[in-house]
């Protein structure tokens, strides 16, 4: 029989490790990357590697930037990838091995790198687990892949993924030497880019509202302090 765990099964563990309550707004974000990861997890096709796990760890938290409280942030990352039985600490590891990897080489080194037309000397289990995935003709992409390659070139160059037709020729020559689709890249990496845009508003408008909603308390207790103040003699 073969018992492949649910996405309710996974919601279920998530919300047994992490009891308080989450944020609204950021609520849909941490069920979301959940979802995604255990659907990438139970697809026979789907193997781990450390540019997914940088995928996972970027989404995470550029999407969590502004919760509070702050010590929160930890132990819900952590309990998504436990409700996914998967080791958060793995995770956190190989994104900074590759965060290390990117912020060290010139982009066009990383880009070489990337589409396998130059090795990597300083980390040959990275080198292999790449060329893994250019030869793999089953491997499952996934737009957390897609995330985790965007994050190098940002982490190696900033005003590369800035500039359009750079970001584009850039990405499309990794695609051609990981023989992954440019179409689906792109489209996951231009919905990932205007995500963040439409978070980065909301919290602005939240930022916005909770100030006027402080003011008019304020307001409030001014108010009140003056109509019970005794009358001057």
């Amino acid at each position: 029989m073969n018992n492949v765990r649910t996405v309710s099964d996974t919601k279920r563990t998530f919300y047994s490790l992490h009891t308080r309550p989450i944020n609204t707004i950021y609520r849909r974000v941490v069920e979301e990357l959940m979802v995604e990861m255990h659907l990438l997890l139970v697809n026979v096709d789907f193997s781990y590697n450390p540019i997914y796990a940088l995928g996972v760890v970027t989404t995470f938290d550029r999407f969590m930037e502004g919760y509070t409280p702050e010590r929160d942030k930890e132990s819900i990352f952590n309990a998504i990838c436990q409700a996914v039985e998967q080791e958060p600490q793995r995770y956190r590891q190989d994104a900074e091995r590759l965060q290390s990897v990117a912020q060290s080489l010139p982009v066009n080194d990383l880009v070489a790198w990337l589409s396998q037309a130059n090795h990597l000397q300083q980390d040959a289990d990275l080198q292999s687990q790449l060329q893994a995935i250019a030869n793999n003709p089953n491997f499952k992409y996934s737009r957390l892949f897609a995330i985790g390659l965007f994050t190098l070139l940002e982490l190696s160059n900033p005003d590369l993924v800035k500039d359009e037709k750079q970001r584009t020729e850039a990405l499309k020559t990794i695609a051609t030497g990981l023989h992954l689709s440019e179409d689906k890249l792109n489209k996951d990496l231009e919905l990932y880019r205007s995500n963040l845009d439409k978070m980065t508003q909301a919290l602005i408008v939240m930022a916005d509202m909770l100030s006027a909603d402080r003011k008019k308390r304020e307001q409030r207790q001014q108010q009140a302090s003056t109509s019970v103040a005794p009358p001057n003699e």
